[in-house]
C-alpha cells in the first residue's frame, strides 16, 4: 500500500521535502496557505517588473541539484544559475569599496588595499573556515539531532573550532582592519543571526561561497521556485494552493489529518510542517496539550530580527551597481545593538542592495532597472511602532534617500514604481512568530539538538522542516533539514 504524506507549506523546506518523498514513491500533497509557492521566495510582477521577496543569495548548487537527481532527472532543463561576480561590492561611508569574491588573487588584492598586514591573517582564516565547514555543515548540515546524545557526540569537533566565540569574535582573532571584520563577519545577517553573538561555527558560510560560488536563478528566485515545483508535479505531487491549514487533528499521540480554510479535510499516513515554528504548536495544534507546551517553551526563546524591504523600479541602466551590495553604516556593533537588543528602529541604516538587472536584464522593462534595498529592523516583540502607517512610509523614504546619496544618484527622480514590506507583513502572510524573518535566532544555545526537532518528541508520525529547524534559514540550512527530516520519515514508514 503507497503510504501517504501531507506538507504544510511551499517554501524551500517544504518543496525540497516534498520532491524527496514523492522520488520515494510517498503519494504527498502540498498544502499553501499563499496564492503562490515559495513561502519567502514569494514573488510580484508589476508593470513589468519582477520583484522576488527573497532570499536572493543562492549558494551550494549541488544540495539543490540533488532534488533532481533523485529521480534521474536535471535541474538544469528546469531552473539556468548564473554565476554572479563579484559575490556582493561592500561599501562603506567613507567611500571605500570592496568586491568581495572567490577569485584568490583579486580578493586578496582588495584586502591589501585596506590593510596589507591583514592578508596573512585573512590566510588563516580561510583554513579555519574550511575546517568549521567540514565539520559543521558537511558532517552535520543534514543531521537530524533527536535527542541530547547526538548533540553529546558532535561537541568536541565544535569545540575544537571555540564555537562558544561568535563569528565577530573568531575573525577579529585573524584580521585587525575594522572594515575587513564587517567584511568577513556579516554574512550571519542573512541568516538572521548577529555576528557579535552568533556562533563561531557560522563562519564556514564564507567557505561555502568559496567552494561553490554565488549564483542567480535566471529570471529570479522566483523560477528556482517554479522549477521545483514542476518537478514535483511530474513526479505525481499535489499542490493545493491559496487555502491556510487551519488545523492539524491528531488521535492519542499521531496526527491523522489537516483541515485548511475552506473545508478540505485530507488524512494522511504522515504530517510535516514547513511553517513557523510557534504558528505549528500555537495554532495548528492548540487542542493538543503537546502544542500547548511546545508554544509555552518557544515563547521564551530568542527569535531572529525581522526585515523592512523596499523594492523599486527605476529608470535606466546601471552597469556600476553590482548585482549584491552591502551599505554599512556609520555603526556596526551599537546598530546590531539596537535590532537585537534594544528594539530601536535606528536613524542610521546598514542596507542590502539587490540589483538583479545587472545578472537579468529581463526582470524589469527594456530602459529600467529592478532593485531591492532591506534593512533589518527588531522584530515586532521588540520595536513597537506602527509599521502599516505613515511611519512605515517615512522610513521606506529615508531607506531610498540613503540609496540615492551613497550609490544611485537620481533614483527619486527616475522611480517608476515602489512598494514595501514590513515585519508586519512577515506575520500576517507568512504567520511569523513577532514578524520574524529567520525564526529562531542562530545562537549556541538554539542550535542543533536545541532548535525545533525534525520528527515532534511527543506525535511520532508528525515532522518539521524549514528555518526552525537544524541547521537553520538560507536555501542550504532549509534543503538540508528537509534532507534529515525525510531520512526519518522514510526510516519510520518502512
Amino acid at each position: 500500500m503507497t503510504r501517504t504524506a501531507i506538507v504544510i507549506g511551499a517554501g524551500f523546506g517544504g518543496l525540497a521535502l516534498a520532491i524527496r518523498l514523492q522520488s520515494a514513491g510517498v503519494a504527498t500533497t502540498i498544502i499553501e496557505a499563499r496564492d503562490k509557492a515559495g513561502g519567502r521566495g514569494y514573488h510580484w510582477q508589476r508593470q513589468g517588473f519582477t520583484f522576488d521577496a527573497g532570499p536572493t543569495v543562492i549558494t551550494d548548487p549541488p544540495c539543490l541539484e540533488e532534488l533532481w537527481a533523485l529521480s534521474g532527472q536535471d535541474m538544469a532543463a528546469d531552473v539556468t544559475l548564473d554565476p554572479v561576480m563579484p559575490f556582493y561590492r561592500l561599501n562603506w561611508p567613507d567611500g571605500t569599496n570592496f568586491d568581495y569574491s572567490n577569485d584568490e588573487a583579486a580578493l586578496n588584492a582588495e584586502i591589501a588595499r585596506l590593510n596589507p598586514a591583514d592578508v596573512a591573517g585573512y590566510e588563516k582564516f580561510l583554513i579555519y573556515s574550511k575546517g568549521v565547514y567540514e565539520e559543521g555543515y558537511v558532517k552535520l548540515g543534514s543531521a537530524a539531532f533527536l535527542d541530547f546524545a547526538s548533540m553529546i557526540k558532535a561537541a568536541p569537533a565544535l569545540m575544537k573550532y571555540q564555537a562558544w566565540r561568535s563569528v565577530y569574535s573568531i575573525v577579529s582573532s585573524y584580521v585587525e582592519d575594522e572594515r575587513l571584520r564587517q567584511a568577513l563577519s556579516f554574512h550571519t545577517l542573512l541568516v538572521g543571526g548577529n555576528p557579535m553573538n552568533t556562533s563561531s561555527i557560522y563562519a564556514l558560510i564564507h567557505t561555502i561561497e568559496k567552494e561553490g560560488g554565488v549564483w542567480f536563478a535566471r529570471g529570479g528566485t522566483n523560477k528556482l521556485v517554479a522549477g521545483m515545483v514542476a518537478l514535483f508535479e511530474r513526479l505525481g505531487g499535489t499542490l493545493r494552493l491559496a487555502d491556510p491549514v487551519t488545523k492539524i487533528e491528531t488521535q492519542g499521540d499521531r496526527a491523522t489529518a489537516v483541515q485548511t480554510a475552506s473545508g478540505w479535510r485530507g488524512e494522511a499516513d504522515m504530517i510535516a510542517s514547513n511553517g513557523d515554528m510557534m504558528h505549528n504548536y500555537a495554532a495548528l495544534l492548540i487542542d493538543h496539550p503537546r502544542g500547548r507546551k511546545a508554544a509555552k517553551s518557544l515563547a521564551r526563546k530568542r527569535w531572529s530580527p525581522s526585515l523592512f524591504v523596499v523594492h523599486f523600479g527605476v529608470k535606466g541602466d546601471y552597469p556600476g551597481i553590482a548585482h549584491h551590495s552591502i551599505l554599512f553604516g556609520p555603526r556596526y556593533k551599537g546598530l546590531l545593538d539596537d535590532i537585537y537588543k534594544n528594539g530601536v528602529v535606528p536613524d542610521d541604516f546598514s542596507l542590502y542592495l539587490h540589483h538583479p538587472t545587472a545578472t537579468d536584464k529581463a526582470m524589469a522593462p527594456e530602459g529600467y532597472s529592478t532593485f531591492y534595498v532591506l534593512a533589518p529592523v527588531a522584530h515586532l516583540g521588540k520595536a513597537k511602532v506602527d509599521w502599516d502607517g505613515a511611519f512605515g512610509q517615512q522610513f521606506a523614504d529615508a531607506i531610498l534617500d540613503e540609496v540615492e546619496a551613497r550609490v544611485l544618484p537620481g533614483l527619486k527622480a527616475n522611480l517608476a514604481t515602489s512598494f514595501h514590506y514590513t515585519p508586519a507583513d512577515f506575520g500576517r502572510d507568512l504567520s511569523a512568530h513577532l514578524g520574524s524573518a529567520f525564526s529562531l535566532e542562530p545562537v549556541l544555545w538554539q542550535s542543533a539538538w536545541f532548535r525545533a526537532h525534525n520528527r515532534d518528541d511527543v506525535i511520532s508520525n508528525l515532522y518539521f522542516v524549514g528555518a526552525g529547524t537544524h541547521p537553520g534559514a538560507g536555501i542550504p540550512g532549509v534543503v538540508g533539514s528537509a534532507k534529515a527530516t525525510a531520512k526519518l520519515m522514510l526510516e519510520d514508514a518502512n
